[in-house]
C-alpha cells in the first residue's frame, strides 16, 4: 500500500527527530506511521495543562502495570502518549540530559561510542537554550538546535525559598545541572517555546512534513515483514484495512520502551520460549528483547502553606478560565510554564560517585491528576532515587497485536529501595524545616507528621508511591556478543537485517533525572548511524568534553 527508503514505525520523542535527520538528504524517502492523532489543541500545547492529556484515551495509550507487589498490588497507571510528538506531546516539559556518569556507564556496558563524550556534541547540536539570566555557561548549551529549552520566569517567591533551603542544608547549588555540574539546587530547564510546549512534534515532525520527501500515514503497526533475515516492510491497519507498508532500506522501530518490545516480540524476535508458546514463528532468538525494564519512582512530601502564594488561589474555575484566555490570546501568564522550575540533584551519601536523588519542586500542592491535594495553600517536593536495581519486564499477552502488553516493573523488588526511600523522605523532611522554608512551612500534609518510623514510612511508600512515567531499558543497547542485548551500538537489532530500534527503550540503564532529553539525543545520533556520517567529533581538547562528574566528596 505504500513504499518508501525508511519506514519509521512512531512519531514520538526519536521518531520525529528522525524523521527530520534522514529526510534533509533529499534523496531519501521517509514515510512515518502513527497510530495518534493531531496534537493540536490547548490540552496539549499550554505548558500549565501538562496533566490534562495523560489519561485522556485521545492521547494516551491508558496503559497500567499489572499489579506491583512491592506497592501493595496496586496497578499503577504508565501513560504513554498515542499522539503525533508521543510522549513528549504529553509529558511535564523538563529537561534533562542527564549526569555525565550516566552515558560513561552505557558505554562501560558495551554500548560503544555512547560515553558522555560521544553524546554531548549531540545535546549541543539539537538545543537552543536560553538561560534566561539565571548564570549558565553557553560552552556547555547549543544555541541553534531545533529543540527550545529555556527556564521559567521563577516569579513565585517558594522557588528561591526551596533553592536557599538546599544550601541551607549543606548541599551545593548549580547554575546549570544540564551544563558542567549537576550535583546541587538550582533552576529547572523546560522545552516551552512562546509559552508553548515544544514537543518532537513541534520542533522536528512538523518542519519535517513540508518536504516533499516525508509522509505521515497514521495506522496501527501490527507487525514487521521480514524476507528470510531481513526486515522489508511493517503489516499495519489503516481503518480496518490491512496492507503491507514497504522498505527499499530499512524499518525503524521508535515506539517507546513498552510497545518497541511488543512489536518486536510480535515479529518473531524476542525469547523463543514466550514466542513459542504464542505460536510465533522465531526469526531472532533475543531473550533480553522486553527485559530490563527501568523506571524512577518518586513520592510527595507536601506542606500548607502559611502564606497565600502558591498555585492554589488558581484551582478554581473563574480563574482557570481566566488563566486559559489569557494563554490563548498572548501565550504569557501561569499558563505558560509547567511551573517545575527548581531542581535539586544530590548524594545520598559521602561516597557515592554521582547524585542519585532527584527533587522537583510545585509552588501548589496537586494529586498527580492535577486536583489540589487540600482546600488551601500548599507547596510540594517530588523525590526519589535515581539508580534502583529493581528490574522488571514487558510480556505479551497473546499473539494478537491488539492486545495491550502485560507491564511488570517490580518495585520496591531490591531491599535497598525501602531504605532509599526512607532516606529521601527524612532528608526532604530536613531541608523543608531550613530557615529559608520557615516563613511558608505550615503542617506537613503528607506523609503527615505522625508518619516518623521505618515501618510508617514504608506503609506510605507503599500506598502512595508513584511512577514518574520514566520507562526505559527494555531493547537494551550493547555488544552483538551479549545475550542480553537488543541491539548493536548503532541501534541495529542483532541477528537480522535492515531493522533498527531507536528510542529510550535501548537505554542500558536508566540516566538521572527525566529521560525526555536522552531520548531526543539517541534520535539525533542514531539518524548519523543510520544515513552513515561520520559520528560529530569528540575533541577532547574542549574542556566541556570532559566535565567534573566526580566532585570531591563530602
Amino acid at each position: 500500500m505504500k513504499e518508501a527508503d525508511f519506514v519509521i514505525v512512531g512519531s514520538g520523542s526519536a521518531g520525529s527527530v528522525l524523521a527530520n535527520r534522514l529526510s534533509e538528504d533529499a534523496g531519501a524517502n521517509v514515510l512515518v506511521i502513527e497510530f495518534g492523532g493531531s496534537d493540536f489543541g490547548p490540552l496539549i500545547q499550554m505548558p500549565a495543562a501538562l496533566s490534562y492529556p495523560m489519561g485522556m484515551s485521545r492521547y494516551d495509550w491508558g496503559f497500567s502495570t499489572e499489579p506491583e507487589p512491592g506497592l501493595g498490588n496496586r496497578r499503577l497507571a504508565t501513560p504513554r502518549g498515542k499522539v503525533r510528538g508521543g510522549s513528549s506531546s504529553i509529558n511535564g516539559m523538563v529537561y534533562v540530559r542527564g549526569h555525565a556518569r550516566d552515558f560513561d556507564h552505557w558505554s562501560q556496558l558495551g554500548a560503544t561510542g555512547w560515553s558522555y563524550a560521544d553524546v554531548l556534541p549531540y545535546f549541543r547540536r539539537m538545543e537552543s537554550w536560553s538561560d534566561g539570566g539565571h548564570g549558565g555557561d553557553p560552552n556547555w548549551r547549543g544555541s541553534s538546535g531545533p529543540l527550545n529549552v529555556q527556564r521559567g520566569e521563577r516569579k513565585n517567591p517558594l522557588h528561591e525559598a526551596f533553592e536557599r533551603a538546599g544550601r541551607q542544608a549543606g548541599f551545593e547549588s548549580t547554575a546549570d545541572y544540564n551544563g558542567e555540574k549537576q550535583e546541587g539546587f538550582g533552576p529547572m530547564d523546560q522545552t516551552v517555546r512562546n509559552g508553548q510546549r515544544w514537543s518532537t512534534a513541534n520542533a522536528y515532525l512538523k518542519p519535517a512534513l513540508r518536504r516533499p520527501n516525508v509522509r505521515l500515514v497514521r495506522g496501527f503497526a501490527r507487525r514487521v515483514v521480514f524476507d528470510g533475515n531481513r526486515a522489508v516492510g511493517v503489516e499495519t491497519e489503516f481503518g480496518g484495512r490491512t496492507g503491507i507498508v514497504r522498505c527499499r532500506r530499512e524499518v525503524i522501530i521508535s515506539a517507546a520502551p513498552l510497545n518497541s518490545p511488543k512489536l518486536l516480540k510480535l515479529s518473531g524476535i524476542g525469547p523463543g520460549p514466550e514466542l513459542a508458546a504464542l505460536g510465533i514463528p522465531v526469526v531472532a532468538e533475543r531473550p533480553g528483547v522486553g527485559e530490563n525494564l527501568q523506571d524512577h519512582l518518586e513520592v510527595l512530601v507536601q506542606h500548607e502553606c502559611l502564606q497565600p502564594v502558591s498555585l492554589a488561589k488558581h484551582m478554581n474555575l473563574a480563574s482557570m478560565a481566566g488563566v486559559g484566555v489569557r494563554w490563548l490570546l498572548f501565550r504569557s501568564g501561569i499558563g505558560a510554564t509547567n511551573h517545575f522550575e527548581s531542581a535539586g540533584f544530590v548524594r545520598s551519601a559521602p561516597g557515592v560517585e554521582y547524585p542519585d536523588i532527584q527533587f522537583h519542586f510545585l509552588p501548589v500542592a496537586a494529586r498527580y491528576d492535577g486536583k489540589a491535594a487540600f482546600a488551601g495553600h500548599g507547596f510540594q517536593a517530588h523525590v526519589g532515587p535515581m539508580r534502583s536495581n529493581s528490574r522488571g519486564n514487558v510480556t505479551l499477552r497473546s499473539s494478537d497485536p491488539a492486545e495491550p502488553p502485560l507491564i511488570r516493573f517490580n518495585y520496591m523488588s531490591d531491599p535497598k529501595d525501602w531504605s532509599d526511600f526512607r532516606h529521601c523522605i527524612r532528608l526532604t523532611r530536613e531541608i523543608l524545616s531550613q530557615p529559608a522554608m520557615e516563613p511558608f512551612c505550615g503542617r506537613e500534609i503528607a506523609p503527615g507528621n505522625g508518619s516518623t518510623t521505618d515501618q510508617e514510612l514504608d506503609e506510605y511508600v507503599r500506598n502512595h508511591a508513584e511512577s514518574s512515567y520514566h520507562p526505559c531499558g527494555t531493547c537494551r543497547m550493547g555488544s552483538p556478543d551479549d545475550r542480553m542485548a537488543v541491539v548493536d551500538p548503532h541501534c541495529r537489532v542483532i541477528g537480522v537485517e535492515g531493522l533498527r530500534v531507536v528510542d529510550s527503550s535501548i537505554f542500558p540503564r536508566i540516566t538521572n533525572g527525566n529521560l525526555n532529553g536522552p531520548s531526543i539525543m539517541v534520535g539525533e545520533k542514531a539518524a548519523d548511524h543510520i544515513l552513515g556520517k561520520p559520528q560529530l567529533p569528540r575533541d577532547e581538547s574542549n574542556p566541556w568534553i570532559n566535565p567534573r562528574w566526580r566532585e570531591s566528596d563530602r
